[in-house]
């Protein structure tokens, strides 16, 4: 995945006794049932989804285009985490990143992800963004994830391995074309900015705060320049830079990633219980078997493709999201000298979002059509191939590609390209920046809040995507800011040890 951001992944899994909101500017005692009708008269109907009564979820109706509402309506599914009564200041809407990803589950399991006050100050609201998740309809492209993600090769040494990544870019190009023919022109991030105001007007909210992960802050980016007047505060944590074209923005996150697994395999080669130390050289151990995988794919699991050194390198990508994935990918990668590719397929899976059933959602389906209604320019097949030197030159483990990725070649040009932010008149902004961030490197994230009318950048020192989470310094930094914007926004080059 070239196109922009890989996902932020989420541990909202496997988490029971979630909660229920109640309605509008006041918050009433818990009931099955509640509706807010904000500013548009639009009415949301909360319906209680758990037993405590702290959550609820609803669905908004949105037009497929803002300008022509007779195009019809997407219907997004919401959920809303209840504030204290006694301390609630106002809506807080968050988005967990993707793109293609929904966001109801960190309303949902909001006690897992967010600090107790800001639980206690604001309503957590959050929403399946048009095309994702259960908002409806939603991007739908193809079924089988295999056909087009695990038999390319990615040197190829044949003219006929030249030319299956381009027939399945095109295959998959028209699928979605065809699947989504209602739908794709008005998918982007400018249609979704344009929601989260209509959700902000329903709630009857005249400012309202936002945070946003990863590709979060680009939607929260451009919200707040389509709607300046609208934003209380806004944090955009792994954040990108907003200005880059298509390949620059891919050779940012290469070089994220390189960085990442730079870092991942010297910790390795320092750590004799480490499985892949390989006599402290996991480094010199994980280039050869990358090239030997390449030459020769490895057995995973029956039923299941073979492990190919695109599928390989995918694995290790899902792993450098966090350092709690480290030891499966140090594990995963010493099975595989053995030959035994199984433990690379299940990281591999997990990034693709494979269900248990043998199925998968439509999440990386979503990322593409979105990034591409997103991308003003569109590469042609020569121009793919000739950005691939590029690639290796900033990251040669990470991107040893010989051939592009195609990856919005064969789309329509977008006729809404994303509008280039600029948050005037917004007030301040945290921009929050991880320094060891494969996804959204920290040079990314500088650049986002040098975008911004005023934006505040926030280094935290870490490894891993996203900064919020990473310690106290982190989470304080955001906390004090969201609960007071006006007398707690850091200063630019706040930085958190």
């Amino acid at each position: 995945m070239r196109g922009r951001l890989l996902i932020l992944v989420a541990a909202v899994a496997s988490i029971a006794g979630c909660s229920t909101a109640a309605g509008g500017s006041t918050i009433t005692a818990p009931a099955e049932t509640a509706s807010s009708a904000g500013d548009s008269g639009t009415t949301i109907e909360w319906t209680k989804f758990s037993d405590d009564g702290k959550v609820q979820t609803a669905t908004i109706e949105v037009p497929v285009d803002h300008a022509d509402p007779a195009k019809g309506n997407f219907q997004l599914a919401l959920a809303r985490h209840v504030a204290d009564p006694k301390q609630r200041i106002g809506s807080l809407l968050v988005n967990p990143g993707g793109p293609g990803f929904g966001g109801t589950d960190f309303a949902k399991f909001a006690d897992q992800i967010y600090s107790p006050a800001l639980l206690a100050h604001f309503d957590i609201v959050a929403w399946d963004p048009r095309g994702t998740g259960d908002s409806t309809p939603a991007i739908d492209c193809i079924d089988d994830y295999d056909r087009y993600y695990t038999g390319v090769d990615i040197t190829p040494d044949t003219p006929a391995e030249r030319q299956l990544p381009i027939d399945l870019a095109k295959e998959f190009t028209d699928a979605c074309l065809e699947k989504n023919a209602d739908i794709w022109p008005y998918i982007g991030t400018n249609a979704s900015a344009r929601d989260m105001d209509d959700i902000r007007q329903a709630l009857g909210e005249a400012k309202i705060s936002y945070f946003g992960f990863s590709y979060g802050s680009e939607l929260g980016a451009t919200w707040a320049t389509l709607f300046p007047s609208t934003v209380r505060a806004a944090v955009l944590d792994g954040a990108v830079d907003p200005n880059a074209g298509y390949i620059d923005a891919g050779l940012q996150q290469a070089a994220g990633f390189e960085q990442a697994i730079t870092n991942f395999l010297a910790s390795c080669s320092a750590t004799p219980a480490c499985p892949f130390h390989n006599d402290g050289d996991a480094e010199g151990a994980f280039d050869r078997l990358m090239l030997a995988i390449d030459d020769n794919p490895i057995p995973t699991v029956a039923g299941r493709p073979e492990l190919t050194r695109s599928m390989a390198l995918t694995a290790v990508a899902e792993a450098m999201y966090s350092e709690s994935l480290w030891d499966q990918a140090d594990q995963a990668l010493a099975d595989a000298q053995q030959g035994d590719g199984a433990g690379l397929l299940t990281l591999f899976d997990e990034y693709f979002r494979r269900r248990d059933d043998g199925t998968w959602d439509n999440s990386l389906e979503a990322f593409q059509v979105i990034s591409c209604a997103d991308e003003p320019a569109r590469l042609t097949v020569e121009e793919e191939d000739a950005s691939a030197a590029r690639f290796e030159a900033v990251a040669p483990r990470y991107s040893p590609a010989t051939i592009g990725s195609y990856f919005c070649t064969f789309f329509p040009q977008s006729p809404d390209p994303e509008v280039q932010v600029n948050s005037k008149g917004a007030g301040p902004i945290l921009v929050m920046g991880t320094a060891g961030d494969p996804a959204t490197p920290l040079a990314s994230t500088r650049l986002m809040a040098e975008a911004l009318d005023d934006g505040r950048l926030v280094i935290v020192h870490a490894e891993g995507h996203t900064g919020y989470a990473s310690g106290e310094c982190s989470g304080n930094v955001v906390d004090k800011y969201l609960i007071d914007p006006v007398k707690d926004a850091p200063a630019d080059g706040t930085e958190c040890k």
